[in-house]
């Protein structure tokens, strides 16, 4: 059998790309960090072709790297030279909405943005958020267990997933597209898939949940003197709100000044510069006074001197203003040099403590570093950037990831967090698993994993050490 041949065949040869022009923007990813070499880019029409690629590839022992949006952050989806990307961009149709389960059936090659936007044609809401949804898909969203924005209400992509269907390594469909919240015949098999970034097989459509759509939201950006005020005010707001929380997402003085410096449309709207910002966002599905609990919230809280000022929205376009805020810190972050990335979660408790070490344990080990700590204070997952020096050689800086690293999840171990909460493994991790996860938890992933793919063409070289 020769390979390209038959996968043209198969494909059709508009979609068996061989042509390095052709292949380029399959093999880099967002951050620059790594570049890889296929074959080939295969892009299947549906789940069948699919299916029919990867049996084609199991037989001839070719690796297959699946890729959706390539908006992953760990270099996941970047292709080893000798295997094939086996691409799901034209997996990308809405197969049901039933409003009244409350559940959709989309394909994997989906983008997110379609899917909330399907959801709400049919009066839903489908909460997943983040900052990629123009332009990530959802199978890539399900094989890292996405996070984002509204995780403290919502929980991650795990918990918005009701059933799946896969393309196992030896081409053969397991159909898990179960739509029921109760299903107890044994192993909850898509669990095995949801997290597992490609290693275990292909996501090819989903079954997800859907939640009525906000009738009311209540947004304000509060003035804070440290993270444990956000907390405090976390607290306040889940108490008199009914525990109407969407989001709650802090900000530093710094990641504001970053935005100001270069992402267009952020403005500062307070009168004088603040430590520490929160964004805190209230939601709900019925017409609740959302407004009249947050400005009791802001009382209480200026009452016990935990906020120092707040603004709340009185329009959509106050809100987009303050969520650009937000949103404009890893973008700017891009715009002032090198920039070492820990996405790291502990218990929502041990935040303030996390980053208050952090900060003090990165800047001894090298002066001048500028943390910006940010993003979901509200489930413990903190976004702890460290932006390079100002004047700093940017080489030399990334030359000591490994060391920040160490140091920065080596305090998130002994806090009992994790060193990946949203962004997955990939090949930037593989490192850190060895060192913080134990031998029988190794174990146990490897054993699922020869035991779904004992040729090891899954995705090779990510996530397991």
């Amino acid at each position: 059998m020769s390979l390209i041949p038959t996968l043209k065949a198969l494909l059709g040869e508009a979609h068996v790309l061989t042509e390095a022009t052709d292949q380029e923007a399959y093999l880099v990813e967002e951050r620059g960090l790594y570049r890889g070499q296929t074959l080939a880019v295969l892009r299947p029409a549906d789940t069948a072709q699919l299916a029919a690629a990867m049996a084609v590839c199991a037989d001839a022992k070719v690796a297959v790297v699946p890729q959706g949006g390539n908006t992953g952050l760990c270099g996941g989806g970047v292709p080893e030279a000798g295997s094939v990307v086996m691409s799901t961009e034209r997996l990308n149709r809405i197969r049901e909405v039933d409003a009244a389960n409350f559940t959709m059936i989309v394909e994997a090659g989906c983008v997110l943005a379609n899917v909330q936007q399907a959801a709400d044609q049919a009066g839903c809401l489908f909460p997943l958020s983040l900052g990629a949804e123009g332009s990530c898909r959802i199978g890539g969203n399900l094989s890292t267990n996405a996070g984002g924005v509204g995780v403290l209400r919502y929980g991650n992509t795990r918990d918005l997933t009701l059933g799946l269907e896969v393309v196992l390594p030896d081409g053969r469909i397991w159909n898990g597209l179960r739509s029921l919240r109760k299903d107890n015949t044994g192993y909850d098999l898509k669990h095995l898939f949801i997290g597992a970034e490609g290693t275990l097989g292909i996501i090819t459509a989903a079954s997800l949940k859907l939640f009525p759509k906000p009738a009311e939201r209540a947004t304000a950006l509060i003035a804070l003197p440290d993270p444990a005020a956000a907390l405090a005010v976390l607290s306040a707001a889940r108490r008199q709100s009914g525990d109407a929380v969407t989001a709650c997402e802090l900000v530093p003085r710094i990641g504001l000044e970053l935005g100001l410096a270069h992402v267009a449309g952020v403005r500062d709207p307070f009168d004088q510069p603040h430590p520490w910002y929160l964004l805190l966002e209230l939601s709900s599905s019925r017409q609740a006074g959302l407004q009249q609990a947050l400005e009791d919230i802001l009382a209480e809280s200026f009452e016990q001197d935990i906020a120092l000022d707040a603004v709340l929205a009185q329009s959509g376009e106050q809100r987009t203003a303050f969520w650009r805020i937000r949103e404009g810190v890893p973008e700017a972050q891009k715009k002032e040099g090198g920039s070492i990335k820990h996405d790291v979660a502990v218990p929502v408790s041990r935040a303030p403590e996390m980053i208050e070490r952090c900060t003090r344990a990165v800047q001894a080990a090298m002066d001048g570093v500028r943390v910006v700590a940010f993003g979901h204070v509200g489930d413990g997952n903190i976004h702890f950037n460290l932006t390079q020096p100002v004047g700093a050689d940017k080489a030399g800086f990334l030359e000591r990831w490994a060391e920040m690293n160490h140091i920065v999840h080596d305090i998130v171990a002994e806090l009992q967090g994790s060193v990946s909460a949203e962004h997955g493994i990939g090949q930037l991790k593989i490192a850190e698993m060895a060192r913080y996860k134990s031998d029988v938890e190794l174990d146990l992933m490897r054993r699922v994993k020869h035991a779904l793919d004992p040729e090891g063409l899954m995705n090779p070289g990510k996530v397991l050490p």
